[in-house]
């Protein structure tokens, strides 16, 4: 990873099954001015049954009557479809991601990606695991609905399979759409950095930009975040997305956040080292002072002023003697 905060706009599955939807969601990527827009591939039968249920949130946000595999069938995109995605973000200098949910799609975009974001949805799956890590390729991996133990297994295998620790990176997220701010738990980002020793990260689904904004604060170097054209757009994703409006805001909240953070070094900026001699206290004279009178706290003053003596060298001129006559708000 570069030493700046690497942030993924998190298309997902918010182009409703449309390849040009999903054009116009990477051109908003890149208005935004993020590092990668990323997708979810996968092929249905492979990783549901025709009668699983769908989750609360997907049947709250699509609010119609059909099951899991009905709705990922409708949303599912050809590998023809994320060649020509991988080309189109290749013409506009965005790279390319897409989550794979199964073995097969995962082979097919390793022919397009040099980086594997794996969800949180797989950190229990060990073989697919292994398969991912068999790439040999930089590896992100999400850690919603997974305690300590589960991740310290999930990235185990990583390890034991081929990666390098450096090539690991873990996302501290809460997999519930939209995320209740008392379920964040932003901390617990720090946990796994301290744990593992590796880069870490955060990827939201709180509604709004503050808290992966804070997670930059914290010390996330990578930020994912869902994103969509319309919100009020038929899917399970686009209520708990921003719009390219505050996508491109957050983009502009981490960049600056990033700048102010600094590199931690107390010393004197360039901006404000103007404003010293202006604002700081110098020594002046209280009221009138004879040549050979002692200086003290009764006849000495601190006040802004042009020039003279700082107030820093204020104990080392209260005792001596004045060697000539200061009329009073005189600088000593």
């Amino acid at each position: 990873m570069n030493k700046k905060v690497f942030i993924i706009a998190e298309a997902g599955v918010n182009h409703n099954g449309d390849i040009n939807l999903a054009k116009k969601l990477i051109d908003i990527a890149v208005e935004a001015k993020v590092d990668a827009v990323k997708f979810q591939t996968w092929k249905t039968e492979l990783i549901v049954s025709e009668d699983a249920d769908m989750a609360e949130y997907q049947k709250e946000n699509i609010g119609v009557d059909e099951n899991q595999f009905q709705m990922l069938k409708k949303l599912e995109l050809s590998y023809e479809s994320f060649q020509e995605l991988k080309i189109y973000c290749d013409s506009k200098n965005i790279e390319f991601l897409s989550t794979p949910d199964e073995e097969v799609s995962a082979n097919f975009l390793n022919g397009l990606q040099n980086k594997f974001k794996i969800g949180s949805a797989e950190v229990t799956n060990m073989p697919f695991l292994r398969h991912i890590a068999s790439f040999g390729k930089d590896v992100i991996l999400s850690t919603g609905m997974s305690s300590m133990e589960e991740v310290e297994v999930a990235f185990n295998t990583l390890l034991d399979s081929g990666l390098e620790k450096n090539q690991i990176s873990l996302l501290h997220v809460t997999t519930q759409y939209p995320t209740p701010m008392q379920d964040v738990n932003l901390r617990a980002m720090l946990s796994l950095k301290e744990k593992f020793g590796v880069t870490v990260g955060y990827s939201d689904h709180t509604l709004g930009i503050e808290v992966p904004v804070a997670s930059v604060a914290l010390g996330a170097k990578i930020v994912e975040k869902h994103f969509t054209i319309d919100k009020s757009m038929e899917g399970p994703d686009h209520k708990a997305s921003l719009s390219p409006i505050e996508l491109k805001l957050m983009v502009n909240s981490i960049r600056n956040i990033e700048l102010a953070l600094g590199d931690g070094e107390k010393k004197v900026t360039d901006s404000e080292a103007q404003n010293i001699d202006v604002v700081r206290k110098k020594i002046c004279a209280k009221t009138d002072i004879s040549k050979g009178t002692k200086l003290s706290e009764q006849n000495l003053i601190l006040k802004r002023a042009n020039g003279g003596i700082s107030a820093i060298e204020w104990d080392n001129i209260v005792g001596t003697v004045a060697e000539k006559s200061y009329q009073k708000g005189e600088l000593i």
